[in-house]
């Protein structure tokens, strides 16, 4: 097995999630690159998200490493981790917006925990995030008074408050139109090229993938580790496993049933 690449954003080696006996997904290799739109794929149950939640910290892998930027984040400290953490935004799959709070409010809430900022700085801060995504103008809204994408873009938002270099969004298409989902991913191509942030972003949206990402890693349900790992265009077509091309090009697949 390869050593962690230090140079890499991210950098996993021989990575393990497993539930007490039960392994969900072994032997995982792949490195992801400052200001890549890095895509978790694979099917229903194949382990996306757990593999998202061991990446920023919320479970331990049974085996391997994660280092960011060659520093060796499992065997971390609980300060040193702490600071790693302080470098990600989170965006969880449902946006987990809190009802009760306003857009600006909950864009807000991260950046006074975490800062010293006087309050009027704290709201200017909150607008400004709102209006990076496309929602200046909706700061004393709820998250219930608006549409599905938006709340969608107001998690991003939160995610951002506290310019983070690393953004993790889980299934941020999901639930959306074809339209809005578009938009989304308009949106995620515009922040990482104003602001260089690196995603890494949990999806099994074909239309998504093939729109935003330059990188990847399919979980491959039948052998628990990963199919492959690269661009998923490039992989589309070159790519030797088979579950990897039947998962890519599934669409097309689709498209020649209908025809028939």
């Amino acid at each position: 097995m390869k050593e962690p690449d230090p140079n890499a954003k991210i950098s996993v080696r021989g990575l393990e999630m497993a539930f007490g006996s039960f392994v969900v997904m072994s032997d995982l290799n792949f490195d992801i690159q400052e200001k890549d739109i890095f895509v978790i794929m694979g099917g229903s149950g194949c382990g996306k998200s757990t593999l998202l939640r061991h990446l920023v910290g919320l479970k331990e892998p049974a085996a391997g490493s994660i280092h960011y930027q060659g520093e060796d984040f499992i065997s971390a400290g609980k300060d040193e981790r702490h600071s790693f953490m302080r470098r990600f935004g989170v965006m969880y799959q449902s946006g987990a917006l809190w009802s009760s709070m306003t857009l600006a409010e909950n864009i807000a809430m991260p950046i006074e925990e975490y800062t010293d900022l006087k309050q009027s700085e704290v709201l200017d801060l909150a607008r400004y995030k709102l209006a990076l995504v496309g929602l200046s103008g909706y700061e004393d809204y709820y998250p219930a008074q608006v549409s599905g994408g938006m709340s969608k873009r107001a998690g991003i938002a939160r995610a951002m408050a506290l310019d983070p270099e690393i953004l993790f969004l889980d299934e941020p298409g999901a639930g959306l139109d074809p339209l809005s989902s578009q938009r989304l991913d308009e949106l995620i191509l515009r922040l990482r090229d104003s602001l260089g942030s690196t995603f890494v972003i949990v999806t099994h949206e074909l239309a998504s993938i093939f729109a935003i990402a330059n990188n990847s890693v399919f979980l491959d349900t039948e052998t628990r580790t990963q199919g492959a790992t690269g661009d998923p265009k490039v992989l589309r077509e070159d790519a030797t496993n088979p579950s990897v091309r039947n998962f890519l090009s599934r669409g097309e697949h689709q498209k020649t049933e209908e025809l028939l």
